[in-house]
């Protein structure tokens, strides 16, 4: 009976993959110093980002109070860099990253990591990966790109024409993946007929995207389509039709939020745009973090987790980039006048 039991344990322990990891769960009521910070303070989804930390912070019952703390728009690169660096000095034991400054936070990062502090990205990861433990992406970036290009089919008809992107900034790691990605499916006989004639940014200030929208109509007097894969680009593009009178003339789609886009989408200026819930991307973002920092996970392919009430994830490799870690939220939502005044309350 010994030699069966034993050879049965065999071979269960064969059975099992190498590297595989159990399901993991939070232990609540751990006293963590965690900082959430988003590329710059002042826009909405952001705000909701860390309405989604906040409930998941009372979930875990952490004691400790989240800092939301975040440079300004006109700072964003060096006020994250002085922000991660200065954590590393002051105990804490995560720090969550939506980073816009491209590598040029990584050295911060990996002092931070050395340090023993959890760093997390979301919304935009750090490109190399370097300092990073994993990054929780809001959706998958390749579809970022095939939904743009839908999109954009979709407002210009089979007749095509010209459009511009408006971007946020050239640092944004989660941009820059995504116009990527919609510049290689546009490359797709079916979208033949869409023409980029330009790429402009705004930095995620409202009133240089504004004129930067402008810019665009002066430059290119036959544009059809402002495509901004940012919050704030697109209603300043929006904004700035709509108070040329242009928008029967040039759309504006992209990415935006249901509450700052429904008039626009109302009044046809931008007839289709699309996002995700930032709220369950903080929250998503949260549990992460904690989960990593009181050591019930660990940051490697295969790790699998329960974040509360989002259910359960796991921790692959990050598709978008050469290295690096990825947690995978999802999925997109897409409006129009249809549905977005119900998303708008």
């Amino acid at each position: 009976m010994k030699r069966f039991l034993l050879t049965s344990v065999a071979l269960a322990m064969l059975a099992v993959p190498t590297g595989a990891f159990a399901q993991a769960t939070a232990t609540p009521g751990k006293a963590l110093k965690m900082v959430l910070l988003p590329k710059f303070l002042g826009i909405v989804p952001f705000d909701q980002a860390h309405k989604g930390a906040l409930e998941a912070q009372k979930e875990l019952q952490n004691p400790t109070e989240l800092q939301f703390l975040g440079p300004t728009p006109e700072n964003s690169v060096a006020g994250q860099i002085e922000i991660v660096t200065n954590a590393a000095t002051q105990g804490v034991n995560a720090i969550m990253i939506s980073n816009n400054s491209g590598d040029q936070i990584a050295p911060a990062a990996k002092n931070a990591h050395g340090k023993g502090i959890k760093v997390v990205t979301w919304d935009s990861p750090i490109p190399s990966a370097e300092g990073e433990d994993v990054f929780v992406a809001q959706v998958d970036f390749n579809e970022t790109g095939k939904v743009m290009a839908d999109m954009a089919l979709n407002i210009l008809g089979a007749d095509g024409g010209k459009f511009a992107v408006l971007s946020a900034s050239p640092d944004a790691a989660n941009q820059n993946a995504w116009i990527k990605a919609f510049e290689e499916v546009l490359k797709d006989p079916k979208y033949a007929k869409l023409q980029q004639v330009d790429l402009v940014y705004g930095n995620d200030q409202s009133e240089k995207s504004y004129n930067q929208a402008l810019a665009l109509i002066d430059k290119h007097p036959d544009l059809k389509l402002i495509m901004a894969p940012t919050s704030v680009g697109i209603v300043a593009a929006a904004k700035a039709m709509q108070d040329e009178k242009l928008c029967d003339k040039v759309k504006v789609s992209g990415l935006g939020v249901p509450s700052e886009m429904l008039a626009y989408t109302m009044n046809g200026c931008a007839p289709q745009f699309a996002l995700w819930s930032f709220v369950d991307l903080g929250y998503l973002t949260y549990y992460t973090a904690y989960l990593l920092a009181t050591d019930a996970i660990q940051a490697k392919e295969g790790q699998q987790f329960k974040a509360g009430r989002l259910g359960n994830y796991t921790i692959t490799k990050d598709p978008t980039r050469d290295h690096g870690l990825r947690v995978l939220m999802g999925p997109f939502a897409l409006y129009d006048k249809k549905n977005v005044e119900a998303a708008a309350k």
